[in-house]
């Protein structure tokens, strides 16, 4: 089968949220046979390269996203008349899959000219804030909900908020997660850092992530356990949300490396807790993972954090008392003292895999009338 994949940037520009999902999907379709290809953007000229698998075609994007951004215009604008001519231009495939809705409304002429299903994947909770902050984000994503052959939210928070928002009733695939990858350590123990460790990996740089009031609980965390520190991923420049904070001079507090796979799987191993506080969260793909490492998590998406089997603990996205979310992460460190979370943990992860999350999109695509 021959899937196009649209998103706005790829790896090495970004490597978190949809560029994340986009890559783990493909990995799951190369290895059962099938052909992905990826149509991205980037501020150079134009390539298209294999890599591990996936084609992966570059248009132009035209340096006009600041500008766009200064009077509150939808993202992710300047590239789409490329993308669509590249659509045009290649293979014709048995389906477009499109993860942000100015890809979607490439994807959809493109359905009007030959008939190609196309499935539009939202990475985020639509609800009424989200869809007003930007000029033309409501339409485009009504648009894309209405017009598209499948929409896809990555879970039943999501799907809740599509049905009241958007009057759509979505599929539900989670985010995909390499259980092969990422593992626990052949001893858990001995991995894991001497000092209670907290990982946070998402892009601090977003106020939603919510990363100040994280910092301000490891404070209250340290009465209790003196040595604990925070590492956070190390973000260069500026964030969509404002400037740039240097974390790592707060007291207990590190910045590292976290875009490599390999580092992450080996810090989600280091850590005794994965903490992601953030608010309008679909997901948590990096919580999800941590689980497969065996990790407790401390989240507010209860569908991954899953605090009824011993694997995480629940954070509401509506909370902003540092000291609860302290409570949280205390009690997700005694969490990792007990040997069977790991277990648990391992265990959870299962059911976001990258098998299972394959398999329900070729499922889709073929319910959609895409050739095997």
């Amino acid at each position: 089968m021959d899937v196009t994949f649209l998103n706005p940037v790829y790896w090495p520009e970004v490597r978190r949220g949809s560029e994340r999902v986009i890559r783990e999907l493909a990995d799951g379709l190369v290895a059962a046979g099938h052909r992905p290809r990826l149509i991205t953007s980037h501020p150079s000229r134009p390539t298209t390269t294999l890599e591990d698998g996936l084609t992966v075609q570059r248009v132009w994007r035209p340096p006009l996203e600041q500008r766009l951004r200064r009077r509150l215009y939808e993202e992710h604008l300047a590239h789409v008349p490329f993308t669509y001519a590249a659509l045009r231009r290649g293979q014709r495939p048995d389906v477009v899959q499109a993860a942000y809705a100015t890809d979607a409304a490439a994807a959809l002429r493109y359905k009007r000219a030959t008939g190609v299903p196309v499935v539009f994947s939202y990475m985020g909770l639509p609800h009424r804030v989200s869809l007003a902050n930007r000029r033309l984000r409501k339409e485009l994503v009504v648009a894309a909900c209405e017009q598209s052959d499948a929409v896809v939210a990555l879970s039943e928070l999501a799907a809740e908020h599509f049905r009241t928002w958007l009057g759509v009733d979505p599929h539900v695939i989670g985010a995909p997660v390499d259980v092969q990858a990422f593992t626990p350590a052949a001893d858990p123990a001995a991995a894991r850092s001497p000092a209670p460790t907290i990982l946070c990996a998402a892009d601090h740089t977003q106020g939603r992530k919510r990363v100040a009031l994280l910092v301000q609980a490891l404070a209250i965390v340290r009465r209790t356990h003196p040595e604990a520190q925070l590492l956070l991923s190390r973000v260069a420049g500026a964030g969509a949300m404002g400037a740039r904070v240097n974390w790592a001079a707060v007291d207990g507090v590190t910045e590292i490396d976290l875009d490599d796979r390999d580092r992450l799987v080996t810090a989600n191993r280091a850590a005794w807790v994965h903490a992601l506080p953030s608010t309008g969260e679909a997901f948590g793909l990096v919580l999800a993972e941590a689980q497969a490492c065996g990790t407790p998590v401390v989240g507010a998406q209860a569908e991954v954090v899953g605090a009824q089997d011993g694997t995480g603990v629940l954070f509401p996205s509506t909370e902003q008392d540092p000291a609860v979310l302290a409570d949280a992460l205390l009690a997700a460190i005694e969490l990792a003292q007990d040997p069977a979370t790991v277990r648990a943990c391992v265990a959870r992860a299962q059911r976001f895999s990258r098998q299972a999350c394959t398999d329900a999109h070729l499922a889709l695509y073929r319910s959609l009338g895409a050739d095997a």
